[in-house]
């Protein structure tokens, strides 16, 4: 006997699917932070530009907010990275190419940098402000994705070191500085925009340079702006499809600076070879190489034997380009966070609203915006380099600033990561690549010790840049007690010079502090500044974020760094 079929044009049928197809609906989940302006929803960045000296900048940065906020934009940042970069050796005939190849969500993130300038703007428009408006957009271009500033931050470097050999920067300056981007693998001399590299450090030495091994041969007349060629190994080319390369090399004469192009002026392949490509946690939309020199002609920058400080003006801009990298990746998962617990709800409130997590992101948020203000300043002392205060100043201050501003960008990441939760493990989140992002700046272009050395190393070559730290930081004297409690005792402590580089990172770690403080007393919100000197300037038992004081007044904190979307 048949079973009886059910009726499906019945409405207790029509009723039952209906219940099975539609299992619950989406709620208590915030919109995705897209299509909107980042500059327009930061007001500690506007303040910074406006008070660094970029105030006329200011319809330029709201553009390039608009731009960087897009969600076409930001969808680049992810296409990028979830497919790395591959290399190609040689070609399926044979030759010898050392092409890496990129997904094209790449080469779109440099195209909008290069259009925009961030190689570029500070040299081909100097005055007041050029470089903090730059280092705004950059800020802003390092939120959506951040492996792809490594050769726009060398390129934009490369020209102090390049300019000490005039006749080399006759030849390449106006390409370098071109607003333009040319990814193809072709001889220099067919572009009319080019990128350049960076190629140091070598296996058996790493951060010390004067261990390198790789020899320079004169291809005829000796000295600087002459043709060489190099024979040796580099441990660590990043960005190897740049168009040249700053490379240091022996000559009979000592450590010398090189500018080693892809190919030779002839037309054919200069033989550096790639070896491999590194296999990196982060930072995987750049590639990053290992590299042989067989004989590649390169020709010497600036005088025989001063490779290092040659090139030292272009690594000091890359330590900058560090500090901004950072503060992005900490205003990102500020973002991020507040944006997320602005919206979601929890054990009967809004996550923004509890008073536990409110003391997390309020901290969050303190240690970005002082990133921020840090950043900044130095950005308006590279605009005043012919004035003996900011020269001294960006001295000292930058290697103290790349060291604790990249140094404290990791626990920052995660902590913002653990506000969202679970979904921001997922790799359909930013809050991943962030955290993958933010040990390398800390690395890269000299680690934390590096960085502390070269503080001592400033303060016994220029004693009087500890002086112009001091006199700046001390401008906020007797705005907060804990303060000016704090920064005297650091300069007492700067009056004993025994096992110094021993206690380096403690008096590294106070100088930053000092002056973030100094600067959020004399520039931001107070409870901004009231916390962070509460909290930075003094023990209360607690080293994780989450440990704001009783009467910080977190709310207001935590409007001001939010993002409102949605």
């Amino acid at each position: 006997m048949n079973a009886r079929q059910p009726n499906p044009d019945s409405p207790a049928r029509s009723d039952h699917d209906r219940y099975l197809a539609n299992t619950h609906e989406v709620i208590n989940q915030p919109p995705a932070l897209q299509d909107y302006n980042l500059f327009d929803q930061d007001l500690a960045l506007q303040e910074a530009a406006r008070r660094e000296g970029a105030d006329g900048s200011t319809p330029a940065l709201r553009e390039f907010g608009a731009l960087a906020g897009a969600a076409c934009t930001i969808d680049l940042g992810f296409r990028a990275n979830q497919h790395k970069p591959v290399f190609n050796s040689h070609d399926r005939f044979g030759h010898r190419i050392d092409e890496v190849d990129f997904h094209p969500a790449y080469h779109q993130l440099m195209t909008i940098a290069m259009e925009h300038g961030l190689h570029s703007s500070p040299w081909t428009h100097p005055g007041q402000g050029a470089h903090v408006a730059r280092a705004a957009k950059y800020y802003m271009h390092s939120q959506v994705e951040a492996a792809h500033g490594c050769p726009i931050t060398m390129t934009f470097a490369a020209i102090p070191s390049i300019r000490n050999q005039p006749d080399l920067a006759r030849d390449w300056e106006q390409r370098i500085l071109a607003n333009s981007y040319d990814p193809r693998n072709v001889p220099d001399g067919q572009k009319a925009s080019v990128t350049i590299g960076m190629a140091m450090t070598e296996k058996q030495g790493g951060s010390d340079v004067r261990a390198n091994t790789t020899r320079a041969y004169p291809v005829g007349t000796e000295g600087p702006g002459q043709a060489y060629e190099l024979v040796g190994h580099k441990w660590f080319v990043s960005a190897p499809m740049c168009d040249a390369f700053l490379v240091l090399a022996q000559s009979r004469g000592g450590l010398s600076c090189f500018l080693m192009p892809r190919w030779r002026p002839d037309g054919s392949k200069n033989p550096w070879q790639i070896q491999r490509l590194k296999n990196k946690m982060g930072n995987v939309a750049n590639a990053s190489s290992e590299a042989e020199l067989r004989g590649a002609l390169a020709w010497m920058v600036g005088e025989e034997g001063r490779g290092v400080p040659t090139i030292i003006d272009m690594v000091a801009m890359t330590r900058f380009d560090c500090m901004i990298g950072s503060a992005a990746g900490m205003r990102q998962a500020i973002a991020q966070a507040s944006h997320h617990c602005r919206h979601r709800s929890a054990f009967g409130a809004r996550l923004s609203e509890q008073p536990l997590m409110q003391n997390v992101l309020a901290d969050l948020a303190l240690e970005s915006e002082a990133a921020l203000a840090y950043t900044m300043r130095i950005a308006r002392a590279l605009d005043n380099q012919d004035q003996d205060h900011e020269r001294l100043l960006t001295r000292l201050a930058t290697p103290v600033g790349k060291y604790w501003i990249c140094k404290r960008t990791p626990n920052h990441a995660y902590e913002a990561m653990e506000c969202i939760g679970g979904s921001g493990v997922m790799e359909d989140c930013i809050m991943p690549r962030l955290f993958r992002e933010s040990p390398v700046n800390a690395i890269w272009e000299g680690s934390g010790n590096v960085q502390c050395l070269d503080t001592l190393r400033a303060l016994q070559k220029e004693p009087e840049t500890l002086d112009v730290f001091f006199q700046e930081a001390a401008e906020a004297r007797g705005a907060d007690r804990r303060f000016d409690q704090f920064l005297t005792q650091l300069q007492q402590d700067f009056g004993d010079t025994g096992d110094i580089q021993y206690r380096a990172r403690n008096l590294v770690d106070r100088m930053a502090l000092a002056m973030q403080a100094s600067l959020l007393l004399r520039h931001s919100d107070p409870a901004v500044a009231d916390a962070f000197c509460a909290s930075r300037l003094q023990s209360n038992g607690g080293l994780n974020y989450g440990n704001l004081p009783s009467g910080t007044d977190a709310a207001a904190i935590i409007k001001r760094a939010t993002p409102v979307v949605g």
